[in-house]
């Protein structure tokens, strides 16, 4: 796989994760898949933490992490790319979303999602149908699901 093919490939993109092993668990999907994690700082934990290390095991590459220092900058680095935000206040099935080659998919924090403000900047957001007395899936469940279906509809696998 080129540089550039990963670089077309939808991406995923964490609003100041704050569970270790979560993240680690999306960079190793990241990685198996080939395509970038994006993290929105501040993280609410180190890279050496030991329950991040855990995880990751051997999958962290650095050349396919971006970090952004604020969602000011994040935003202003995307503003002419598409971002789908992730949320279960959604309305919008993933399944009835035409997702796009060069895609952002953001999913807020495991504690508590995303501002308000960043819900009235993101245009497209989306959710993942479940039963109606259950409240949310696991980040990690939730960006294995949205990439595969992501690169599936791209032409990626």
């Amino acid at each position: 796989m080129t540089q550039k093919s990963i670089n077309q490939r939808p991406k995923i993109a964490l609003f100041e994760p704050d569970i270790p092993q979560n993240t680690a668990a999306i960079m190793r999907t990241c990685a198996c898949l080939g395509t970038k994690l994006e993290i929105i700082e501040p993280c609410g934990f180190l890279l050496n933490d030991k329950r991040f290390k855990r995880v990751v095991l051997d999958y962290m590459d650095e050349k396919e992490i971006v970090f952004y220092q604020s969602f000011d900058h994040f935003f202003e680095f995307k503003k002419n790319q598409r971002i789908i935000l992730m949320t279960t206040k959604a309305t919008k099935s993933y399944t009835k979303f035409k997702f796009e080659k060069d895609d952002t998919i953001l999913f807020g924090r495991e504690s508590a999602g995303v501002p308000k403000k960043i819900h009235n900047l993101v245009k497209y957001r989306l959710k993942i149908p479940m039963k109606n007395d259950k409240r949310s899936l696991n980040i990690a469940s939730s960006a294995a699901i949205i990439l595969a279906e992501s690169l599936k509809q791209t032409g990626f696998i």
